[in-house]
């Protein structure tokens, strides 16, 4: 079979957003360097198969991300599709200034639910990272940027265990407050479960967050990804982030694999009727040709099955 069979499931959104990581998060943890020049076909044919938001690259500093170092010349050199979002990350005013140059419309902050992670990451505290930010985020917006907030580490950590759900609801709201418009809530660590996923959207919701500006952003460590997915979709949520082929990782948690492959979300997707823009065989045409670019078979599963590349 090409696709599923649809039978349509109660209380689901009719349209969901994909927003595509895979040229940013699903790229950052390779140690091999991608070409510039393959990262923009690799956009490109994104774009083609109908994906409407790419997460494009990341202004971190290249000794930080060295995968990234090619975010100036990536995006002077990108051929933007009409209707198609290119979001970058920035992790301060200097990434900030760097993107700007570049004519972004719109950018990503990445916070930190933890402690020990803000230190890890942003080598800042908890408290401390929002000082960071906050500059970052009023600039962008004064200047007519789009803004989102990412908050890792928000159903467990590799170093504190479990994290209260209302410590994460805290820093998504200081978020909000700062004026990011929406906020992505990362399963870091892939540990969540779909009864946390709903706990911890109910309880943005009893804090006054609209459940519009919330996505989700899931990792498939413990194969839990497609399920806490739909538990999002089921609590309202409408904007979820995958990786085309499952690419991904981050570089400061070695317990962090591959994020949620696009087109297992878009199987899912496709049988319970919702609607999302998204040709699927193209995008397994295009996780193939990428997986060949690596070196190395896709881990999606559906993509190894669509390009007869599942093995058993």
């Amino acid at each position: 079979m090409r696709a599923p069979q649809r039978v349509a499931g109660t209380g689901l959104p009719g349209l969901v957003t994909i927003w595509e990581v895979g040229a940013r998060d699903g790229l950052q943890n390779e140690a091999t360097t991608v070409p510039v020049e393959v990262k923009l076909e690799f956009l490109d044919r994104l774009a083609g198969a109908g994906l409407r938001v790419l997460e494009a690259t990341s202004f971190v500093h290249p000794r930080w991300v060295p995968q990234l170092a090619d975010a100036d010349e990536l995006l002077t050199r990108l051929g933007r599709r009409p209707g198609v979002r290119y979001p970058v990350l920035v992790p301060n005013e200097r990434g900030l200034d760097r993107a700007l140059s570049t004519g972004v419309e719109h950018i990503a902050i990445f916070a930190a639910a933890t402690e020990t992670f803000a230190r890890r990451n942003l080598n800042r505290s908890l408290d401390e990272q929002f000082t960071m930010f906050e500059p970052v985020v009023t600039r962008a917006r004064a200047e007519g940027l789009a803004v989102r907030g990412y908050v890792s580490m928000c159903f467990g950590d590799p170093w504190e265990g479990n994290v209260p759900l209302d410590q994460v609801v805290s820093v998504g709201r200081r978020l909000l407050d700062m004026g990011c418009q929406q906020l992505s809530l990362g399963d870091t660590i892939g540990v969540g479960t779909p009864g946390h996923v709903r706990s911890l959207l109910s309880s943005f919701t009893t804090a006054g967050v609209n459940v519009d500006t919330l996505a989700v952003h899931f990792h498939d460590t413990y194969g839990q990804a497609l399920s806490n997915t739909l538990a999002a979709l089921e609590s309202g949520v409408t904007t979820v982030d995958s990786s085309a082929g499952g690419l991904g990782g981050c570089p400061y948690a070695r317990s962090a694999t591959g994020n949620l492959a696009t087109e297992d979300l878009v199987w899912m997707l496709d049988g319970l009727g919702i609607e999302h823009g998204v040709d699927l065989e193209a995008l397994v045409a295009t996780s193939t040709w990428m997986a060949g670019q690596l070196g190395r078979p896709s881990p999606s599963r559906v993509v190894r099955a669509l390009s007869g590349t599942e093995s058993g």
